[in-house]
């Protein structure tokens, strides 16, 4: 029997580009999917469109709003998939975006994570040129907490599901979650992680990334480092590194990015108490 892979969309307010994203996953070369949508809350019409389509691969959920992390875990607790993966409510699965990462697990049995390249889109679909291309291959736990950008770009991991290992994310955490999400899962099994050449995500610029929040992200990278801390992952370097990294990024962000000084002075010690 063919391996299932569930696709797991969060959604809040999502109604400008959801049937898009949604019909990306029907035209899938890979039919063996499904796909949960899961509303956080909408006001918009968001609800309404995702149960519009009756793919009966495709499954609704409805809850108040408490943010990504909880929508993303009803979709964690839900899925029947041996194979998972995220999406956004905005982004696009490019037609072999499932096929070739399976087609990867099953040349190598030994994945837990395979990643693909990321072609940038603008608002309309087209191509800005700009890619992220994963470089790692290897147990990826010490590249994550050095922020190696050779293996992270954000949710675009499909895992393998392996029994005993807990697939939760931190509701308590609106940035940086999917990062301490992968780091929890290789701190408790550090599977390898490998990639394709091939398109595995068109993500959409649509000006409302939340990695443009400065204030959100510097908050998610404090709770971050303060879990990593408090459980002790990683050596006592790797986590001197991890502030360091985060302080840098930080600090120069709100510096150039948002032209904030006095932000970016204090990041130079948020993160190292």
């Amino acid at each position: 029997m063919k391996p299932l892979v569930t696709i797991i969309t969060p959604i809040y307010n999502g109604e400008k580009y959801l049937a898009e994203t949604i019909s990306s996953v029907i035209n899938q070369t890979y039919e063996h999917w499904e796909l949960l949508l899961i509303d956080d809350g909408s006001t918009d019409l968001s609800l309404d469109i995702a149960q519009s389509f009756t793919d009966q691969r495709i499954r609704v959920f409805n809850q108040k709003n408490n943010g990504v992390g909880s929508a993303r875990n009803v979709g964690l607790n839900q899925m029947n998939g041996d194979y998972f993966c995220f999406l956004d409510a905005d982004d696009i699965l490019p037609p072999t975006a499932i096929s070739r990462r399976l087609e990867k697990f099953q040349k190598d049995e030994s994945l837990s994570f395979v990643d693909g390249v990321v072609s940038y889109v603008d608002d309309q679909l087209i191509a800005t040129g700009k890619k992220y291309v994963p470089s790692f291959s290897g147990q990826p736990l010490d590249r994550l907490l050095a922020l190696d950008r050779q293996c992270l770009f954000g949710n675009t991991w499909m895992i393998k599901k392996r029994s005993g290992i807990q697939y939760q994310f931190d509701e308590e955490m609106t940035h940086a979650e999917d990062l301490y999400f992968y780091i929890t899962i290789c701190n408790q099994h550090n599977g390898k992680y490998g990639f394709v050449t091939d398109e595995v995500l068109w993500y959409r610029q649509t000006g409302s990334n939340s990695m443009k929040n400065l204030k959100g992200l510097e908050d998610g990278y404090n709770k971050l480092l303060k879990r990593i801390r408090k459980f002790r992952i990683g050596s006592k370097f790797q986590r001197i590194y991890l502030a360091y990294r985060i302080t840098r990024i930080m600090t120069l962000s709100h510096l150039f990015d948002g032209r904030d000084a006095k932000s970016a002075v204090r990041c130079l010690f948020k993160y190292w108490m």
